[in-house]
């Protein structure tokens, strides 16, 4: 099973591990960064989060290849705080996030990630919840596709293809990709679509909705900055903007003295800052990993140090 690991040698350099620490890979899949988290750890111990059955199985196994040092936890990272309490565990030494799909999940067609394969609509990381593609395209609202489409897609026809949805879903049940692609193609100018691509967006935006993926990684990456040591060291690796924009706002607002108290001469610890930012720009893809994996274009990394 091919799978590449997206700035795997600089997220790995950027949490600057320790033989004997605690890390977590809050988001597993084909554990390519854990795998090299624990070739790293002697003495140390990783946690792996992940929801989806298939790249559990596969890790388990690839990953005792190269230590036992580790517990896969079978379990979305907005639970990191609550799972990692379970284990006994309070303060790590390092987390790490990478936000993409793996390349098994887009490239297995009856996923339904995939817009390119005529598949079910389904597009669920944890096969086991109700809530799949087939149910936000049959039974939203054009007000409700609309919103997603634009919130989570960024697309500017959002409003003309929630409406052709609409539309379409009262002849027929719209219950795989290329039915959907069908009507999004139809929704928009023809240059539009052969330019700008909507369906990427669309697809997108639905797999966010299934998945509740924004408000997750708010959640969760505000809980992984209390989880860090001091000197612990947590990286984000983001695809698309929406993403790199909630990690951009959470590192600025700890990495900054409160607005309230600036200026004063002492500042109460409480108001200090608690991270630095080791990259102020994010860390992008080399030329030559963006040719050996085209899926890594749009990849950006942020470093942030608990103080």
């Amino acid at each position: 099973m091919k799978h590449y690991s997206v700035l795997l040698h600089e997220s790995i350099e950027g949490l600057k591990i320790n033989p004997d620490g605690v890390y977590v890979d809050a988001t597993l899949g084909y554990g390519g960064h854990s795998g090299q988290i624990l070739k790293r750890i002697k003495k140390g111990f990783l946690f792996a989060f992940d929801q989806d059955e298939d790249a559990l199985h596969f890790s388990q196994e690839k990953l005792k290849e190269v230590s036992q040092n580790f517990k896969l936890i079978d379990a979305n990272f907005v639970k990191l705080k609550d799972e990692l309490n379970k284990e006994g565990i309070s303060l790590v030494d390092g987390i790490i996030f990478d936000l993409g799909l793996s390349s098994p999940q887009i490239d297995e067609a009856t996923r339904g990630f995939s817009f390119q394969q005529d598949a079910k609509l389904d597009m669920r990381m944890d096969k086991r919840q109700k809530l799949t593609a087939k149910t936000v395209v049959n039974e939203y609202t054009e007000e409700e596709l609309t919103k997603i489409f634009f919130n989570y897609g960024e697309e500017n026809f959002s409003r003309s293809i929630a409406r052709n949805i609409v539309k379409a879903r009262t002849k027929e049940i719209i219950d795989t990709t290329l039915k959907l692609v069908d009507i999004i193609k139809a929704s928009v100018p023809m240059q539009y679509y052969i330019k700008s691509s909507p369906q990427r967006q669309i697809f997108q935006a639905i797999r966010i909705e299934v998945n509740n993926e924004l408000k997750a990684l708010e959640t969760a990456l505000n809980e992984a900055i209390m989880l860090l040591k001091p000197g612990g060291r947590l990286c984000v690796i983001t695809f698309h903007s929406l993403e790199d924009r909630i990690a951009k706002v959470i590192f600025k607002k700890y990495s900054e003295i409160n607005p309230l108290v600036k200026g004063l001469p002492e500042i109460p610890d409480e108001f200090k800052p608690l991270i630095k930012l080791i990259n102020r720009k994010p860390i992008l893809p080399s030329e030559e990993e963006i040719k050996a994996n085209p899926r890594s274009k749009s990849a950006k990394l942020r470093i942030i140090e608990r103080l």
